[in-house]
């Protein structure tokens, strides 16, 4: 099928003007850029303009996963690079991995069409078109598709995405770095606003501004905040640095509306959070944040940050027993000013979808297996908050020849101090004791199984982190969809456990659930969705999955026999 390039015209006019041959555009931007001047540097601390990159990854696109490793592209030859923190793309560090510094060789690939310009500069800006048509030439396509092993018609089939990240190669501290936008801000973060405070310009300007986003994609919002000024770390974590390439069949479809900003469940201890903008934060001008929630109020003060940067904040409550469709309110008193003034939480039942009663004499002869899901996973995430602290600067006042007085001209400084949180589970499906055939975890189809899903959660702020609340499990004879099982909580804690329910159908009143009779032999394996663990930055989950082995059904260990004449 001739797929349909879905970007402006106006690029497809400029791409004949720009390339020496003739080629077709293959994909569709979703890249925007700013920037402006970077101003000069030091023997220790600066950069050369053209030491740039972009950082290529191949993600599927229906649950947001890396496919292939993340690939670097330069016109330069950055062998000299001293440190860099692996090839972990943006996407990487949204679900919780942590930045590492890498001293091996730094690894790169020169492609064969050069780039253009990425990273602007005061004197030359770098232009969104040509950047654009690079990353949407056929040519180019299937020179990633090359470099990364992914089959070029499957790359292109649709249900594949190219994420973009700028690069650039500094020194820094007189050690030659190469970082994208988002390792530079976690990389400020680490040294308390030590990277901002050299470099703000490029690292938290023109690098992070070099791409954003028009649309939301992957998880990422579109950018509509300055393209001139220096962004705080963030909004850089969670809005620059980045462009995705996307492909489509057809026209695309208008972005998708999200009608609610966040999903909860019922009966459920969750966290909302903002972020807080503006000005500076500080003992003498602090901030406070309001939020109502089913008309009640929940007050957080003393939100502090420094004068260019931010603050998330965050608000730990109950969600109602009904389902329904909440509208939360924000409002600032102080400087600053919240991201959202309007909050849309979705609050879903997920109970009332158990499987019916399974009997003998069911048949499902046209039964294919399913591939098991995976589902959004978040294992970690990480958060802080800003510590504001005195820096006194004592001056001597005069008021006359031989008098005057000592004042404190200081300044507030501020600490940034940080959080994490880590989910672990395991799940284990076995043989329901009461099934008299089966040895380990080998049985008969038509027989009950039991599971168990235990839990584990690591954090230094437990007022700022939940249990891990949910799990869902779903099953291979419905391929995993129409009907489900709510588990039961049976320990509660950072160290939850969950089972079945007690099955209404078990005649021994068993936390079981049915096989069904006519399960083919082999694997047999649930899958379970664990939920609701959830930290000022998102809520953790993880996939999990147990086998047993089916081999014959209950049919063979009946015995029918003949009946004795008198």
């Amino acid at each position: 099928m001739k797929r349909k390039l879905s970007i402006f015209l106006v690029l497809l006019l400029m791409l004949s003007l720009l390339l020496p041959v003739t080629a077709h555009a293959e994909g569709e931007g979703n890249i925007d850029n700013g920037g402006s001047g970077i101003g000069s540097g030091t023997d220790v601390n600066y950069w050369n303009p053209g030491d740039e990159g972009v950082r290529i990854t191949v993600v599927r696109a229906n649950d947001r996963l890396a496919v292939t490793s993340p690939i670097d592209f330069t016109n330069r030859n950055p062998n000299s690079i001293q440190i860099h923190f692996g090839k972990n793309s943006k996407l990487d560090y949204t679900n919780g991995r942590s930045l590492a510094p890498n001293t091996n060789s730094y690894s790169y690939v020169n492609p064969s069409k050069a780039m253009p310009q990425i990273i602007s500069t005061s004197g030359s800006p770098a232009s969104i078109d040509q950047i654009k048509s690079y990353f949407t030439d056929q040519l180019v396509i299937q020179y990633i598709s090359d470099v990364t092993g992914m089959n070029y018609d499957v790359l292109i089939s649709g249900e594949y995405k190219l994420l973009l990240e700028p690069i650039a190669y500094i020194t820094f501290g007189g050690i030659k770095y190469a970082m994208t936008a988002t390792e530079a801000a976690l990389f400020d973060r680490q040294l308390n606003g030590g990277l901002r405070s050299k470099m703000a310009a490029l690292c938290h300007k023109n690098l992070p501004l070099a791409m954003f986003l028009e649309t939301p994609d992957l998880g990422y919002p579109a950018w509509g905040g300055s393209t001139t000024t220096a962004a705080s770390d963030a909004d850089i974590i969670s809005s620059l640095g980045l462009g995705i390439v996307r492909f489509n069949e057809a026209e695309p479809e208008p972005p998708e509306v999200t009608a609610a900003d966040y999903e909860y469940r019922v009966n459920t201890e969750v966290i909302t959070s903002v972020t807080v903008r503006g000005g500076q934060s500080d003992p003498d001008h602090p901030v406070t944040v309001r939020f109502t929630i089913g008309g009640q109020p929940y007050t957080v003060s003393r939100v502090y940050y420094p004068e260019g940067d931010s603050q998330q904040v965050w608000v730990r409550w109950r969600t109602p027993a009904a389902p329904q469709l909440m509208t939360i309110h924000v409002s600032v008193s102080g400087d600053g000013s919240a991201s959202q003034g309007t909050i849309i939480a979705k609050i879903v039942d997920l109970s009332g979808n158990d499987p019916p009663n399974p009997v003998a004499d069911d048949r499902n002869d046209f039964y294919s297996a399913a591939a098991v899901p995976n589902k959004a996973q978040k294992t970690s995430a990480s958060w802080g908050v800003w510590r504001p602290w005195w820096h006194s600067n004592w001056v001597w006042i005069s008021t006359g020849e031989d008098t005057g007085y000592w004042a404190d001209e200081g300044w507030w400084e501020f600490d940034w101090i940080s959080y994490s949180a880590s989910l672990s589970a395991t799940m284990s499906i076995v043989p329901d004791a009461k099934d008299p055939t089966a040895s380990g975890k080998t049985m008969k189809s038509g027989y009950g199984i039991n599971q168990t899903v235990t839990t584990n959660v690591n954090t230094n702020q437990s007022s700022a982190v939940t249990d891990a609340q949910t799990a869902v499990t779903y099953f291979p004879e419905f391929r995993y969809e129409t009907y489900w099982r709510l588990l039961e909580r049976t320990q509660a804690g950072y160290s939850s456990k969950f089972e079945f329910k007690f099955n209404k159908y078990s005649t021994y009143k068993r936390r079981t659930h049915f096989t069904p009779v006519w399960f083919p032999d082999g694997s047999y394996t649930p899958y379970t969705w664990l939920i609701d663990c959830w930290t000022p930055a998102g809520m953790l989950s993880a996939n999990l999955t147990d086998t047993v082995t089916i081999r014959g059904s209950l049919w063979d260990d009946w015995h029918i026999a003949p009946v004795k004449p008198y």
